[in-house]
């Protein structure tokens, strides 16, 4: 077929190149995209380089041609090349000799790439990354297959056969042979590519800073999340949130799921009669220093007030009875933003949770709509699946930044160039195993990711869970199955039934602890944040990520980095009280116990039931706050600092917690911890701050 379509080669920024093939379609991700380049920031990453930013092979050498099936692009791959990204990954980490699908798909069977928030996007640990700029299922053959030849000297015949199980017979396999990245994008005439030059991490960081940067979240998100029963009324609400505050258990945020529509499933967006004062719970709430979520659908019901309004902009088809609307038009976004804005936002909602825009092909109550559908913006139903969660993302981020409001909110889809948007993808439908691994796969490609705690076998199994939230962007408990909380009863019908835990007090007191210890990282956690808007780098990354040149890293899928300088291994109940970790070359400390331990190595490491792993690295210093109850735009946090071993520095970053007056002021600034050879710590700017108190620090100008 065609091969001779012009291409055109272009440089975007420094260390970015742009590939154009044809006449790209007019729906994308960059032409939907609302954050610019921080180019600023590309030429201050590339200035940290020894060399100038480079890709490991020429652009000219990459191959496009157009078939009766759409485009393919070839790549050149090695043996020994490592593969990572592809957004959310829940199967695996390391994507060499995998096929990757990018389809959104709420329920993944198989190791194939589909997923809630699947990304045309991935890095090479040959040195590049690289972005396909479409919302087709496009699919990447990561080096699983020889072209014609490739074979021909092989030569062996009479092979005896040791293994004739299908285990063994279709065991994953790296091949040995050189391979190549080969990239199918259905139906489009035309593509850009993106290319990004660096290692795994300098190359995700110019991928987040061509994304607009990292998102800036509310402090206030940072904290503990309780996601409050779906049978709920507004009593039982208010019920939960005294005895919270009674009890002393730090929480700042509530959500409520379906039942606070007067319809859902698809949805009113109004209050159900569940709700008979709906303002004056949420006044009530406010007072004791709650933030409100609410959950709901983007399809909107026939008795929703903006339904009529909506039907011009909406979908051919329908979704659980309701409309599809098109939110790549603004006059979409105006009547769905405008009603949010006026009915939900002014009267105290902080924050929504998106459920159910995640395509489903297996689940029978289906939330999918067909591939051919039709939008009356032109997209069709296999763009908008792909596109549906970040499109709304746009659409609500735009009415809270004209609120002058900073939100933290979920959603079940996410995409590319997502990196701006203050969303965490979520999902209740996986292990404590896949949770970690979502932890691990989802910063490679711009996402954040919520381990959160749902069903739990046992109160051991609850402690190990709210200790892996605990150490995450997003620490959420979902209850909204349970009308008491989980540390008083984990089995579903004991609890449905009133009926409560023996040990119930054990399981309050080690959740408050563990809800303090969230509490006391939130100013550690709220920095690295800040270095994302900055630089691109994550706030939560993979080990291979931290230490891209580091082989034995590269499959790790069970630790991550949180934040700057922690390694943080968790324990799953099938773990018990010890795991293997991997701790990579130089001196680490446990966190908690401050022992030093050499690593380069694999060990196994002991924690009992009420015990984490999480190590700080040498010459780390982490400031500590004093546990709050909740986070307040008043709230002074008190800070001790602990250093780690050789002298140190960090950054701990302040503004007013909750606006983006950060944006157009100077009411921000950046206080520099510096711990010196003799253990004193300075904390560098530190006097004038008005959100920071440190009590083992030298504070100065």
């Amino acid at each position: 077929m065609e091969n001779n379509k012009k291409q055109i080669k272009e440089q975007v920024a420094s260390g970015i190149w742009r590939l154009r093939f044809g006449i790209p379609s007019t729906y994308t991700p960059t032409a939907h995209r609302k954050s610019e380049i921080k180019m600023d920031a590309l030429s201050q990453l590339s200035k940290t380089q020894t060399k100038e930013p480079q890709l490991p092979f020429s652009i000219d050498s990459v191959q496009i041609k157009h078939t009766n099936r759409g485009i393919v692009v070839t790549l050149p791959m090695s043996t020994t090349e490592d593969i990572f990204g592809f957004g959310l990954q829940l199967q695996s980490v390391n994507a060499a000799g995998r096929k990757r699908y990018i389809k959104v798909n709420s329920d993944p069977k198989m190791d194939t790439g589909e997923s809630h928030a699947p990304v045309p996007f991935y890095v090479s640990t040959a040195g590049y990354g690289l972005f396909v700029d479409t919302y087709r299922y496009v699919t990447f053959y990561m080096g699983t297959s020889a072209e014609k030849g490739a074979s021909a000297d092989k030569k062996e015949v009479n092979q005896q056969h040791k293994e004739f199980s299908e285990s063994a017979l279709y065991a994953f396999k790296r091949a040995s042979e050189e391979r190549k990245v080969i990239i199918e994008i259905p139906s489009e005439k035309g593509v850009d590519l993106y290319f990004f030059a660096g290692d795994s991490k300098t190359a995700v960081q110019r991928y987040n800073l061509f994304s607009g940067g990292g998102c800036a979240v509310p402090m206030w998100g940072l904290g503990m999340w309780y996601r409050i029963y779906g049978g709920s009324d507004q009593d039982h609400v208010k019920k939960l949130a005294e005895e919270f505050r009674a009890e002393k258990m730090p929480i700042d945020v509530l959500g409520l799921e379906p039942g606070w529509h007067s319809h859902s499933y698809s949805c009113t967006y109004e209050w159900s009669n569940l709700f008979p004062n709906p303002q004056k719970m949420l006044d009530e709430l406010v007072k004791q220093n709650y933030h409100i979520n609410l959950w709901e659908h983007a399809f909107v019901y026939p008795a929703a007030k903006i339904y009529e309004k909506l039907i011009p902009y909406s979908g051919d088809y329908e979704v659980w009875n309701g409309l599809i609307p098109d939110f790549s038009m603004e006059e979409t976004c105006k009547i769905f933003g405008d009603w949010h804005e006026k009915q939900l936002i002014d009267k105290g909602i902080t924050g929504f949770k998106l459920d159910e825009c995640d395509n489903s092909d297996y689940n029978p109550s289906c939330w999918s709509f067909p591939d051919s559908a039709e939008f009356p913006s032109g997209m069709d139903g296999e763009q908008m699946h792909n596109a549906i969660g970040l499109l709304y993302q746009h659409m609500l981020q735009n009415v809270f930044h004209k609120k002058n409001i900073r939100t933290l909110s979920q959603v079940r889809s996410s995409g590319s160039l997502a990196a701006p948007m203050p969303f965490v993808l979520y999902s209740d439908l996986y292990s404590h195993k896949e949770f970690i691994r979502g932890m691990v796969t989802a910063p490679f490609s711009g996402l954040l990711w919520a381990p959160e705690v749902r069903d739990c076998a046992d109160g051991h199994d609850l402690l190990r869970r709210v200790q892996t939230v605990c150490f995450s962007v997003h620490a959420l408990l979902n209850c909204w199955r349970i009308p008491n909380a989980p540390w008083k009863q984990v089995d579903i019908e004991k609890n449905l039934n009133n009926e409560l835990m023996e040990d119930a007090g054990y399981y309050t007191d080690e959740c408050r602890k563990l809800f303090e210890l969230r509490m006391s990282l939130v100013p550690y956690l709220y920095s690295a944040f800040e270095e994302y808007q900055k630089s691109g780098l994550p706030p939560v990354r993979a080990v291979a990520m931290e230490y891209p040149f580091d082989e034995a890293a590269r499959n790790l899928d069970d630790e991550y980095f949180f934040g700057k300088d922690l390694l943080v291994c968790p324990l799953t109940l099938e773990d018990g009280t010890s795991r293997e970790v991997y701790l990579p070359d130089g001196i680490w400390y446990n966190f908690f116990t401050g022992e030093s331990i050499e690593g380069g190595r694999r060990l196994v490491l002991q924690a009992d039931w009420n015990e984490m792993l999480a190590f700080a690295r040498e010459g780390a210093v982490i400031p500590v706050a004093r546990p709050n109850l909740c986070i307040t735009k008043d709230t002074v946090f008190e800070i001790t600092v602990k250093s780690f071993g050789k002298p140190g520095s960090c950054e701990l970053y302040e503004d007013d917690f909750v606006s983006f007056d950060y944006e157009n002021t100077t009411e921000k600034k950046t206080i520099r911890i510096v711990a010196d050879d003799d253990g004193t710590i300075t904390a560098y700017g530190a006097k004038t701050s008005k959100k920071y108190r440190f009590l083992n620090c030298i504070v100065t100008e």
